[in-house]
Formats: structure tokens, sequence, C-alpha cells
């Protein structure tokens, strides 16, 4: 027995060795990408655990990084860290500019890796023209807009004018940071957010949103006799960004799964014992695992018509979604099941409660001005909550959509909260900074860009309201797949939004 403790305990120091050599090999792979001061900046960053709420680690990591360049750093009672750089020489006229981005991460992972987000640096990769990670989120939302900004911090050939660097903290799950940020420690004219994820996107817009949480506690019942106890998993889903990949028709595994078991309770009496789908309100669920009982008589019945019922799905996303995943395999006998009453009030809520495009914008073509992403569903040990984030650029169509879902919820004998409301952000066709990033797109790369309001939650409607005559705009480069495990970084691109920054920034009109 000693001896095998001896071997287990080589292996293990071997292991985490191999493991340490990997992401030294990673990073350094990374660092030689051009332009290397922003990759580099960017696997330096990737290194630090920076979840939501959780930004102790990255907030130290920024402090630190200020202070070695000698830079005035202060940091704000919300966490928010605020580095100032003077202008490069012959740039002290020039008005001073706020470049900013958010310092957490979406943290999401395929439920077969196994990695931890508290203690692990993410697992880059190159694939082609992508950076890529290895079972998780990559962290280029917003870890390359952050990337960019110390670049230029760092940088001693670049030309600028006087910078503000603000990096936020907890963007991804309420936008606390920018909601809190102290605005006295901020005086530059011009902001630019490095938060959008097209690189021939210019944004002028962005919609707001509200958190919406369903809840209510239910009496567990012992679980019938003569049952046979199933678990049904979803998985495989693309999921992607609650805002702009929720007009695509991607699946939804809470809806996906409550049709299923609703579907099983109406024609052969199933009983849920327990769900557990989705994992963050900004992202598209793309996981969800319900155990549940059905009646020994019915069982061999069910089970065609379920497999029907799966089959029928899997036809419908055979070409959006060919990954989908729908098992039903038998399990041990759960000791509870939800009170009846209960689950057929909440299948039936979850069922009629929108999920995906509310209301299309009436005044920018393509454009979805209200949205609700059905995130999180949790129903466990006699307490059950639904989770949603309702987006829109309109505040009154934003509260519409709250209402309704609100309504439906409560019907279902569900409390309701809503939480992190936040304002959009309204377009400025006028705007100074906008004129300049225009022609400098045109200048490098003689074509026109993209401007646009996107449907995502950008910080620039928050802090608009901390700074109401401050000139915003937001760009960066192609970034697929944020807050999913299929999140990736486009090299090329990441060299045209460098190029289009530099450009920017010496192009800043005088104060």
């Amino acid at each position: 027995m000693q001896a095998f403790f001896l071997k287990e305990g080589f292996f293990l120091v071997f292991y985490s060795r191999k493991l340490a050599s990997n992401f030294q090999k990673m990073s350094t792979d990374i660092k030689a990408l051009e332009p290397q001061i922003l990759w580099g900046h960017f696997a330096d960053l990737n290194a630090v655990p920076r979840p939501s709420k959780k930004e102790e680690r990255v907030i130290k990591f920024i402090q630190d990084f200020g202070k070695q360049l000698n830079l005035e750093t202060l940091t704000d009672q919300a966490g928010n860290v605020i580095i100032k750089k003077p202008a490069s020489a012959g740039m002290e006229n020039r008005k001073t500019v706020v470049m900013q981005g958010h310092l957490d991460m979406v943290h999401q992972k395929n439920a077969d890796t196994v990695f931890d987000f508290d203690s692990q640096g993410i697992d880059m990769y190159i694939d082609g023209d992508w950076v890529k990670a290895r079972g998780t989120t990559l962290g280029a939302d917003n870890g390359l807009g952050v990337a960019a900004i110390m670049a230029v911090l760092s940088s001693t050939d670049i030309a600028h004018p006087p910078i503000e660097a603000l990096f936020t903290i907890d963007e991804e799950t309420g936008m606390t940071g920018a909601m809190e940020l102290d605005a006295s420690l901020i005086d530059g004219k011009i902001l630019l957010n490095l938060d959008t994820e097209e690189d021939d996107e210019i944004g002028i817009g962005c919609a707001g949103g509200v958190d919406i949480t369903a809840s209510r506690s239910y009496q567990e019942e012992p679980t019938p006799e003569n049952v046979k106890a199933y678990q049904i998993a979803i998985t495989g889903l693309q999921g992607g960004h609650s805002g702009m990949d929720i007009h695509k028709g991607l699946g939804n595994a809470n809806k996906l799964m409550n049709r299923i078991l609703f579907d099983g309770f109406t024609n052969y009496g199933l009983r849920i014992s327990s769900i557990q789908g989705g994992s963050l309100r900004n992202a598209i669920p793309r996981e969800s695992f319900a155990t549940f009982v059905v009646d020994i008589a019915t069982e061999s019945a069910f089970l065609s018509d379920i497999q029907d019922k799966i089959d029928a799905i899997l036809n419908e996303f055979k070409n959006l979604e060919p990954n989908l995943k729908i098992e039903i395999t038998e399990t041990s006998l759960p000791n509870h099941v939800m009170e009846l009453g209960v689950q057929e009030g909440i299948t039936k809520a979850i069922y009629a409660a929108l999920n995906g495009v509310y209301r299309m914008s009436p005044d920018v073509e393509g454009l979805v001005e209200t949205s609700n992403n059905i995130a999180k569903v949790t129903i466990a040990n006699g307490d059950l909550k639904v989770e949603c984030l309702t987006r829109s650029s309109s505040d009154s169509s934003k509260w519409d959509l709250a209402n309704s879902l609100q309504s439906c919820f409560e019907l279902a004998g569900c409390e309701i909260g809503f939480s992190g409301d936040y304002p959009g952000w309204l377009p400025n066709i006028d705007s100074e900074i906008l004129n300049i990033l225009v022609s400098s797109y045109e200048k490098l790369f003689n074509e026109k860009p993209h401007v646009a309001a996107c449907h995502a939650g950008l910080e620039c409607g928050i802090l608009g309201e901390h700074f109401p005559e401050m000139d915003m705009i937001s760009f960066g480069p192609n970034i697929l797949g944020a807050h999913s495990p299929d999140e990736k970084a486009q090299i090329s691109s990441s060299q045209k939004f460098w190029k289009l920054l530099l450009e920017v920034l010496k192009s800043i009109p005088k104060a």
C-alpha cells in the first residue's frame, strides 16, 4: 500500500509538471503571434483566473501592471482600476481618451471537460487563423480589448493622446463595476469601448437589460410505487451569446427539456424529481439534465413515444445544431418527486414563457429590439428557480416583455424578482469619434465599415449616465461563439483591429 501511494504521488507530480510544461508552451506560442505586444498581454491576462464576482486576483494583476510602469494607478470602491498615462510627445494638446474594457470573463465549459476556473489559466491553442481554448470559453470577450489597452499603456513608440485606461469589473453578471464607478476619477471626453466582436462593425448603440427570476418552494412527495427512474441528458448545443446570437434560432436546452417532460407528463403521468439546466443568464443554455419516474405499466409505450419525440427534435435541429444529443437512460430511484400541482404549473409556465426574439427594431433594419433568454432552470429539494435575461434597446418594450414573463410565472405560483436593470446606449450619428473611426477605417481598408447598434449589453449605456457629455464608440476584433466553449478569436482580425486602434489614437482632435 505504501509503495502504491509513492507511485501515485510520483504520477501526480509528473502529471502536474506536464500540465505546467504544456501551459508554458501554449503561452509561448500565443505570445509569438503578431502583434506580439497585444497577444503577449492577452496570454499573461489569461493566465489569471478572472470569473465574474471573483475578480480579486485580476484586479491585483492590473494594479501591479500599472505600478510597474510607474503610471498613476487608482482603484475605486467597486474594484474598478484606472491607469493614467500622459500623452506621447507632440500629442499633449489632444483630447483625453478613456480606453475601456472589462476584466471579468464568462466561465463555461463542456460537461466532459475537467477544468477549475477558480485556479487554472485558460488552456489556449492555435488552430489556423484562430485562437481557441480546450473545452472552455477563451476569454477573448473582453480579454483582447483589455490586452489592447495594456499594450498601449506599456508601449514606448505608439503615438497617443493622454490616456485614462478604465478596467471595469463584473460586466458579465450585472455590470456592477460600471454602475458603481467613481466618476470623479475620470476626466476624459472620448471613450473607446473595445468590446465589440466584429471587426467591420463600429458600435454606436446597445441594448439595456433586466434579470428576471421566478422562484417558489414546493412540497416533495415520496416517489410512487411501481415506477422506474430515468434521466434525460441534453448536450451538444452551440449555446452562445444571449444577445448577439438570440436571433439565430439556436436550441435552448431548457425549452427542449421542458418540451420533452411536458409531453411525458401529459400523456404518461411522468413525475419530475430534479432538473438542472443552463448555467449563466447571458449564455444560451447548452445543456440540461433531468431525473424523473414513470409508471412501469406504461413504461414501454412511454419509451417508444418519447424516442419519437426526441427523433423529431433532432430532425428539426439537424442542420442548425448538428452536435445535439438527447439521451435517455435508466437510473436509480430518487426518494422524492415534485408536488403534482406545482409540476404541472411550472412545466406549463416554461412552455408559455417567451424565449428568443420578442420584437425587431422598427428603426434599424435587422436589429433585434427586444428578446428574452430562459437561461437557467433549477428544480431540486423542494425549491425551483427559473432565471431569465430580458434585453431591449427600448425601455418600454423591455418592461412590456418583463411584465409578460412576470404574469406567466405568477400564474404558476412563483414569486418574481427583478434585478440588474441597466440602460441601453442611444446612438449619436453626429458623433465626432464616429467620424474619426469611419474615416480611419476607410483610409486603412478601402471600404466602408458597418455602423450599427447591437443587441448586447455594453457598459456604454451605464457610462453614458455617469458622463452624459462623453463621446463614445465601440469596436473590436472578430470573436465567434462568445460565452460558449466554442469561443474563438481570429488572429488576422486582431491584427486589423490593432492597426485601426493605432490610427484612431493618433487621429484624436485637439482639446
